[in-house]
């Protein structure tokens, strides 16, 4: 399968999981990603399955590695040792963009600051994941998502406490994987403009801005209005009953969203069997519900606690309003538009089981995104090596100094 960056090639200098995940987009859209890792630790991700911090232990998949990894070819090479930095910097020639998210006494410690690369590939698009963003005092602090995009960049203020506490964020990564994705549309972006101007660029984005742009309409109205977060006065203050969580006789929960709730009022409660609340004048429009609010959301929760979730999807089917029930993960693999779109492709492990990995979600001419496993450390080494330009004799040598794995 070809997209439509068929043709470009990448080479990524990125660990764990933000910078990696823009890879791994650009390898949806078709990019050959060249991921260089150092030839003993490797991306650090990969100890994971033997740390003790995911399931599955030393014989399981490293799904965490897999993910933001799948499709690329990994070189092994280390920057400090002079021959590894100049095979890197023969890569660099050769590539269309380099993506990175090393900090930036890394990158000075190195010699492969913009300068640097540039020198040697004057064309070169370089894009940088930082954790605070490319200016400032805190320009070359360490991050993780879970500082820089959950906690510094607001997103989990604007989440409901828990005894008191800010929540955790949901998932791994939970920031990673967007920041990842606003990466790779940038470097889209910047291959357009080059394409046009002749002109490569220096992308950027930041965990932080990515939390921001996250939760914009909050980041504002916190100035205009002094919120933190959406209110949470109870059930019964709702100013609109046909938005909100309810919960099922079999303690599962709907989604209803209804933000233009007298244009399917009618059909809403004819299928929830109260047919009459349409006519009724406490709550035959939205005027009428928000002044008794408490009264009809009351009756709404006890209509839905009369049945299971399964009544609720068969009675909601065809409903023209948005709604949906708050689906399991385990629940996904079933969904029929995950399997009708290709959301779940799937690669073969070691043992050769099949296994589902996440599809970046952009698709192009209606086509499903194609997966391959992520590489082993340093798998394509020599054959990338090779068509750079060494011999056989020149990666004997560097293998002995230890520049290469």
């Amino acid at each position: 399968m070809t997209g439509p960056l068929d043709g470009i090639r990448v080479l990524e200098i990125a660990s764990w999981m933000f910078m990696p995940s823009a890879g791994t987009v650009l390898v949806d859209w078709g990019a050959e990603v060249i991921k260089v890792e150092h030839p003993v630790t490797g991306d650090p991700q990969r100890g994971l399955i033997t740390s003790g911090l995911m399931p599955g232990g030393a014989g399981g998949l490293n799904f965490m590695m897999e993910q933001p990894n799948r499709g690329k070819r990994s070189v092994a090479i280390d920057l400090a040792n002079p021959d590894g930095r100049e095979a890197f910097l023969r890569l660099v020639e050769r590539a269309d963009v380099v993506v990175t998210n090393y900090l930036p006494p890394v990158l000075r410690k190195l010699r492969i600051e913009v300068d640097d690369l540039r020198e040697r590939n004057p064309a070169v698009i370089i894009a940088r994941g930082t954790g605070q963003g490319p200016k400032g005092p805190d320009a070359s602090r360490a991050a993780y998502d879970a500082a820089a995009f959950w906690a510094r960049g607001g997103v989990g203020v604007t989440m409901p406490p828990s005894d008191g506490w800010p929540p955790g964020q949901p998932t791994p990564a939970f920031g990673d994987v967007m920041g990842g994705l606003a990466a790779a549309g940038a470097v889209a972006a910047a291959l357009v403009k080059r394409d046009r101007t002749g002109e490569p660029s220096v992308v950027d984005v930041s965990l932080l801005g990515t939390a921001m742009w996250q939760i914009a309409p909050m980041v504002i109205a916190s100035k205009l209005y002094g919120l933190e977060r959406l209110g949470s006065g109870g059930r019964g203050m709702s100013a609109n009953p046909g938005v909100g969580t309810y919960r099922t006789g079999d303690d599962r929960f709907l989604m209803m969203m209804l933000l233009q709730s007298d244009k399917h009022w009618a059909d809403f409660v004819a299928r929830l069997g109260l047919a009459e609340m349409a006519t009724d004048e406490r709550f035959c429009d939205a005027a009428a519900r928000a002044t008794n609010s408490a009264e009809c959301v009351a009756k709404l929760d006890e209509a839905f606690a009369a049945q299971p979730l399964s009544h609720w999807k068969e009675a909601f089917a065809g409903f023209e309003g948005a709604w949906s029930p708050f689906q399991t993960l385990a629940e996904l693999y079933e969904d029929p538009q995950v399997i009708a779109n290709g959301y779940l492709p799937t690669v073969l492990a070691d043992n050769g089981d099949e296994v589902a990995l996440v599809a970046s979600p952009a698709q192009f001419d209606e086509t499903a995104i194609e997966v391959e496993r992520a590489p082993e450390h340093g798998a394509d080494t020599e054959s990338v090596l090779l068509a750079a330009g060494y011999d056989w004799d020149e990666l004997a040598a560097m293998k002995e100094s230890g520049a290469i794995l």
